[in-house]
């Protein structure tokens, strides 16, 4: 029936069942798509998620991919990236996009939203210097648009820029027209987002495993 029938007396996959709020039956379905993905390796490699078919269309592959492999993510206060990964840091990026248990308080909520909202940060800082510039925000919404298939690239390029001038007026106020923008912060990034549901919408599908679905 495999090792991994363990678990349950693992100390080690309970404590990773109290960080990320999965389930040991959880944790197991998701280690059987982690061997999957990896080919039946112990680590996983960009390429594995690369020509992964669940995410050839999403027009975000690439920073999807990119934050399996962002040091950010693993929480250990850790920077830059690395080239392949094991089962934890699959697990603990994996919990980003698992929906809230609705047995919460309001702080325990809260905690969890500041921690998807750091995650979707990340993804887009891809330059790791705590702003999301101006080219990094158009490339995400540009992507967006035009493979909506209804929009051609210079379009969305013009939405694009005009999104971005209105992100800048939200974070920081009107700006005269010399002034530069440097980018969000991600305090900023918090207040663009205030008001909107993230904690739910997060999600993405593994080889048939909905993330919406991984949630006590």
């Amino acid at each position: 029936m495999g090792a991994f029938h363990s678990v349950p007396e693992d100390h080690h996959y309970r404590i990773l069942s109290e960080k990320t709020g999965f389930s040991l039956e959880q944790i197991k379905i998701l280690h059987n798509r982690f061997k999957q993905l990896s080919n039946n390796d112990d680590v996983l490699r960009r390429d594995d998620l690369n020509t992964l078919p669940d995410l050839a269309s999403n027009p975000i592959r690439s920073q999807i991919v990119a934050a399996f492999f962002d040091r950010r993510n693993f929480q250990k206060g850790d920077e830059g990236s690395v080239q392949e990964i094991g089962f934890e840091e699959f697990l603990i990026v994996m919990s980003y996009f698992r929906a809230p248990s609705v047995h919460m308080t309001e702080e325990q909520r809260e905690e969890i939203r500041r921690t998807k909202l750091r995650f979707l940060f990340n993804m887009h800082d891809t330059d790791n210097d705590g702003t999301i510039t101006l080219e990094e925000y158009k490339h995400v919404v540009e992507e967006l648009l035009s493979r909506s298939g209804s929009l051609g690239r210079e379009t969305a390029k013009g939405i694009a820029d005009a999104a971005m001038l209105e992100v800048a007026n939200i974070s920081v106020g009107r700006m005269g027209p010399d002034e530069f923008y440097e980018g969000i912060t991600f305090e900023h990034f918090v207040k663009i987002l205030k008001g909107i549901e993230i904690e739910t919408r997060m999600h993405i599908r593994f080889l048939n495993v909905d993330t919406t679905s991984l949630c006590k």
